[in-house]
C-alpha cells in the first residue's frame, strides 16, 4: 500500500482534495493511503510517506521538505487542479513520479 501525504499551511484545503484522491483512487483500485496535513507536521507525519505533496500556497517550500525526506518524492500540486479540487489529476500525477 503507497502513502500519500498533502501539506498545506492549515490541512484543511487539502482534505476536500483528498475525498477525490481518494474517490479516484477506489475506481482504479489502487490501493493507497492517502491524508492531509498542515505544514507544521511535516517532522512527524512525512516520514512515512511515498510521496509528498505540497498544496499551491506552501510551494516556496519544497526545497526544505526535499532536503528534510532526501529519496522521497516530493511534488508540489497544480495550481489549477488544485483549484478545481480535481483529485483524479492529482493521484495520476502522484502515480506517475512514483513510477505506479
Amino acid at each position: 500500500m503507497r502513502k500519500i501525504k498533502l501539506f498545506c499551511a492549515g490541512g484543511l484545503s487539502t482534505s476536500l482534495l483528498v475525498n477525490k484522491m481518494k474517490a479516484a483512487a477506489l475506481a482504479d483500485n489502487y490501493d493507497v493511503d492517502i491524508s492531509a496535513h498542515p505544514t507544521i507536521e511535516l517532522e512527524t507525519k512525512g516520514a512515512d510517506a511515498d510521496i509528498i505533496l505540497l498544496g499551491p500556497q506552501v510551494r516556496t517550500s519544497i526545497q526544505d521538505v526535499s532536503a528534510m525526506y532526501p529519496g522521497k518524492k516530493v511534488m508540489v500540486v497544480d495550481m489549477v487542479a488544485y483549484g478545481m479540487i480535481d483529485g483524479k489529476t492529482i493521484l495520476a500525477q502522484a502515480k506517475k513520479l512514483l513510477g505506479d
